[in-house]
């Protein structure tokens, strides 16, 4: 029982605070009903006591009207002689006086010392009439003994049942508190268990069955309900994240206290982060790879516009991740009830773009430095030749001439380039393609490089590995290929040097290859991905030649997106650089003259 109290008292506490507070009620109100009663006994007690003493007074007056007229020594004995037994049997009566109609003392019971009438607590005073006159009066004085007995017997039975009536209140309440206190701490633990999420749990009670029993149908309710709600916040969570995390974009959301509560595999990649080190921390906390916060300022940012702003137009920056560089977008996150719950960073990979705006510009500048320099060449020998050609012997003019054929050669090379370039980066060409020999094209297209070989004292040797069967290409095309591997085999090789170049079938027999092997600088390890990038050049100490750095993204897009072939690189830097080009040995017959 007390483990009980004191679970009810630690556990209950509002509950034990009313069970006092009505025991202290009840009680006060049993103490002041005890004393209004009491109270109001004595005042019956005292006012009947003093009715009595009336009686009695006018009683004696009565007895002793027919004794006044007698002589006064027979008067004295007479009353003394009656009145002092009287008086000493009455343990009420205190004393008696008689006075005349003149109002003298005829007797008192005070002179006789042996009667004790200092208890006196009132007196009461009645005339004496005899034959309808009043002859004389007679004062008794009361001592109360029989008020006091009668009240002292009267308050003790009145507080006798008061306390017994407190003791049953009290008991009552008792017991009322242990009934319902046990019963309502199984409500309490049940409330409890369902306070923390553990729903469908019941309560048994045999004291408040009807209680318990809508108690446990709410339970049951809830657990259904909360079945329900998980079952559709799973799903729906589970639509958010596959639509999140087939996003192509990084998609960060953060809560109004920064932390990243969701995040999708692209911004994980994007940002080369694990999930469990990202998830649940602040995402002003994220360093690039400089060791720089590159979320902070942006964030704050953020914060300090209003978001009406914010709304029309996000936040964007660039931060650099790795080799990446990632274009960041902050855009503010509402709930239904348009209440501000935090962020979403979306994250888009512009690596690439960034890259291709870059070539594009070096493109641009390299483009206008190449067409500068045959433009400037064949401006000035013609105004040279124009002014002063009759100055000049056959053999400068010839030189001249061979100059400005040169020059114009490279400048057409370079328009057809960048012609090439368009028509082909359009996709709105159709290549048409024939059977022709591999190997007769490898040989025109060496013979009319020759010259440029010969110049560098570059020798170029040639190999048919084996039958070479017919192979449907487009034969322009195919020979811009040709032409630009030869042409760049003999850029990048030292005087004196070899190239070879080699003709073969695939060993699963569906190719017909071809390879450019220089003995050059060579490309280095890192450019090999890119060497194919359209505009890209690789620009070092070595790899001086100028160029546009469109002439191997050419030839890759005519092998790979027009012919369905493919083309390779094995480079060594400062060993040289081996090109080999598949092309199908069949084709569809509407690609077919």
């Amino acid at each position: 029982m007390l483990s009980v109290m004191n679970l009810n008292f630690f556990h209950l506490n509002k509950h034990a605070k009313i069970v006092i507070a009505l025991f202290i009620i009840g009680s006060i109100l049993i103490i002041c009903l005890s004393l209004l009663a009491v109270n109001n006994i004595q005042s019956k007690l005292d006012k009947n006591y003093f009715e009595f003493a009336q009686v009695m007074t006018k009683s004696v007056a009565a007895q002793t009207s027919r004794y006044l007229n007698i002589t006064d020594d027979l008067k004295n004995n007479f009353l003394k002689e009656k009145y002092s037994s009287f008086i000493s049997d009455n343990d009420d009566v205190a004393f008696i006086d008689f006075k005349d109609e003149n109002n003298n003392l005829i007797f008192s019971s005070r002179q006789d010392t042996d009667i004790n009438f200092f208890n006196t607590v009132f007196s009461v005073s009645s005339p004496v009439i005899y034959n309808n006159s009043i002859i004389g009066s007679v004062s008794v004085g009361f001592s109360g003994k029989s008020l006091n007995s009668i009240s002292s017997a009267a308050k003790k039975s009145l507080w006798s049942v008061f306390i017994a009536a407190w003791l049953i209140l009290s008991v009552i309440i008792l017991f009322s508190y242990l009934i319902v206190s046990k019963e309502l701490s199984k409500l309490y633990k049940a409330v409890k268990q369902i306070s923390i999420g553990k729903f469908g749990v019941k309560v048994d009670s045999d004291n408040m069955s009807e209680l318990a029993s809508a108690f446990n149908d709410m339970s049951k309710l809830l657990s259904q309900y909360e079945q329900q709600n998980i079952e559709q916040i799973t799903l729906e969570r589970n639509k958010l994240e596959a639509v999140l995390m087939s996003i192509i974009n990084g998609v960060i959301v953060c809560d109004n206290f920064d932390n990243v509560v969701l995040v999708n595999s692209a911004a994980l990649n994007m940002l080369d982060v694990e999930e469990k080190k990202f998830l649940n921390t602040k995402i002003q906390n994220f360093t690039d790879i400089h060791g720089q916060k590159c979320f902070l300022d942006k964030i704050e940012e953020f914060k300090d516009t209003p978001l009406n702003i914010i709304e029309q137009k996000p936040v964007e920056f660039n931060i650099e991740a790795g080799k990446k560089t990632i274009k960041a977008m902050i855009s503010p996150m509402f709930s239904q009830q348009q209440d501000y719950v935090g962020y979403i960073i979306v994250l888009i990979d512009v690596t690439r773009e960034t890259e291709v705006n870059k070539l594009k510009n070096t493109f641009i500048s390299n483009v206008s430095h190449e067409l500068r320099t045959p433009v400037t060449v064949l401006r000035t020998y013609i105004d040279t030749l124009c002014n002063n050609g009759d100055d000049f012997d056959e053999d400068t003019k010839k030189e001249f001439l061979k100059t400005l054929d040169t020059e114009a050669k490279r400048l057409h090379t370079m328009v057809n380039d960048i012609l090439d370039f368009s028509r082909l980066e359009s996709g709105s060409i159709t290549l048409k393609k024939e059977y022709s020999n591999i190997p007769e094209l490898l040989e025109q297209n060496i013979n009319s490089i020759k010259v440029l070989a010969d110049e560098k004292d570059i020798s170029i040797d040639f190999k048919i590995l084996n039958d070479i069967p017919l192979v449907p290409v487009n034969i322009e095309s195919i020979d811009r290929v040709i032409r630009n591997l030869l042409s760049n085999a003999i850029k990048y090789s030292e005087n004196g040097k070899n190239i070879l170049v080699s003709v073969n079938i695939s060993e699963d027999n569906q190719f017909v290859t071809f390879s450019v092997r220089d003995n050059g600088i060579g490309i280095p390890k890192e450019h090999l991905d890119k060497i194919f990038d359209r505009f890209y050049r690789v620009e070092n100490a070595t790899h001086s030649v100028k160029g546009t750095g469109l002439g191997l993204h050419l030839v890759k897009m005519t092998v790979e997106k027009y012919h369905n072939g493919k083309i390779t690189v094995s480079s060594v830097e400062n060993e040289g650089s081996t090109f080999t080009v598949y092309l199908p040995i069949h084709v569809s017959d509407d690609e077919l003259v």
